[in-house]
């Protein structure tokens, strides 16, 4: 499938409404990963960002809102996604420029030097009971093992360049050890859902070339209170300032 229809697809906010996503009603869907993702990255104005895996394009328009004149390119292997990125990014009056391949093959115009890398790969385990819905199951479920994705980041980045990724925890030992001998000063931000719990999921960054040491921050906590409260929502201050206010993460990574 190259497009998705029109009447398959949904209008849904982000950030307040700054950003206007068209995304499918059945399929692989953006959650808070990706506003996560683009509020962790470190990008200024004028430089260069690529997003492996940029799906409908949600983390590199929310990095886009937050931070005026980036050059944003993105890749994606599933060419009905790659199509709603680029529908995305023109409703939303930004530039992404959207590439249709695997980053195993990365295609020509993208092998070039960006200041940042970002990614949100798959985090289902490869076995296990597949989703009925073959897009949805490709957007979600590993194929490709998360060393390759680091070497794809470390293989595009310019020296002193970032690579900014979410993933589920159990990866976590795998791209660490992706990462030598190009990548260093490695950052590891837990995400927890409540205070006390244990963190699902990471936010790892590493720089090209890097040379501090190995850091594991203290939890980002996502709500409130230590268990859930109903139907009402539950964010933390520091999170609801991410995703309701485009609110950055540099504090959580001093």
């Amino acid at each position: 499938m190259d497009r998705f229809a029109d009447d398959d697809l949904s209008d849904d906010k982000f950030l307040m409404g700054r950003l206007r996503l068209l995304q499918p009603t059945r399929g692989y869907r953006a959650a808070t990963d990706p506003v996560l993702l683009a509020a962790a990255c470190p990008a200024s104005p004028g430089q260069r960002v690529l997003d492996l895996g940029c799906g409908a394009g949600a983390a590199s328009l929310c990095l886009g809102a937050r931070v005026a004149g980036l050059a944003l390119a993105g890749l994606e292997v599933q060419a009905a996604y790659a199509d709603l990125a680029r529908r995305n990014a023109a409703r939303n009056g930004q530039g992404l420029e959207v590439h249709d391949g695997d980053l195993t093959a990365m295609p020509a115009p993208l092998r070039r030097g960006f200041d940042h890398v970002i990614a949100n790969p798959p985090y289902y385990a490869a076995g296990g009971s597949p989703s009925p819905i073959p897009a949805r199951d490709k957007a979600l479920r590993v194929e490709t093992p998360i060393a390759a994705w680091v070497a794809a980041a470390a293989a595009r980045l310019d020296p002193g360049g970032w690579l900014t990724m979410i993933f589920a925890t159990p990866c976590l030992p795998e791209a660490v050890s992706a990462l030598a001998p190009k990548m260093g000063s490695a950052l590891v931000l837990p995400l927890a859902p409540r205070q006390g719990r244990e963190a699902p999921r990471v936010i790892l960054r590493a720089r090209k070339g890097g040379k501090a040491p190995f850091r594991l921050l203290a939890p980002f906590i996502l709500h409130e209170g230590t268990a859930h409260d109903g139907d009402r929502e539950s964010y933390t201050p520091a999170a609801n300032a991410v995703l309701r206010d485009g609110a950055d993460l540099s504090a959580a990574f001093r």
